[in-house]
């Protein structure tokens, strides 16, 4: 099992926070299973203001590139993460077209 934390903004408007929440209250069943066929096995998000936190636990031979793959052939992943961008927004770390940002672990207990 490997674990990745990530994280990415919402637009800072109470109404679109709440939107975004609202798909988030049962997604798709095709988005969700595009993220159990990558190897995810466990996804969950968190938010404090407008900034989300994700944590991901998946298979040992999960890769972000053969995700990055898999979701760029499904359509209906393409709609879905269109429609998510509405109310995402990038962080100044982000490079160029990235949402969520891989967060470095500095500290394990």
């Amino acid at each position: 099992m490997k674990r990745y934390c990530l994280t990415v903004d919402l637009v800072n408007d109470p109404e679109m926070i709440s939107e975004y929440e609202g798909y988030h209250k049962q997604i798709r069943p095709e988005i969700e299973k595009s993220i159990r066929d990558a190897g995810i096995t466990v996804m969950d998000i968190y938010r404090l203001g407008n900034r989300l936190f994700m944590i991901m636990e998946t298979e040992d031979d999960f890769s972000f590139e053969k995700k990055a793959e898999m979701d760029a052939a499904n359509e209906k992943v393409q709609e879905w993460e269109q429609l998510m961008w509405k109310y995402q927004q990038a962080l100044p770390e982000a490079k160029p077209g990235e949402k969520w940002v891989l967060m470095n672990q500095i500290f394990a207990l």
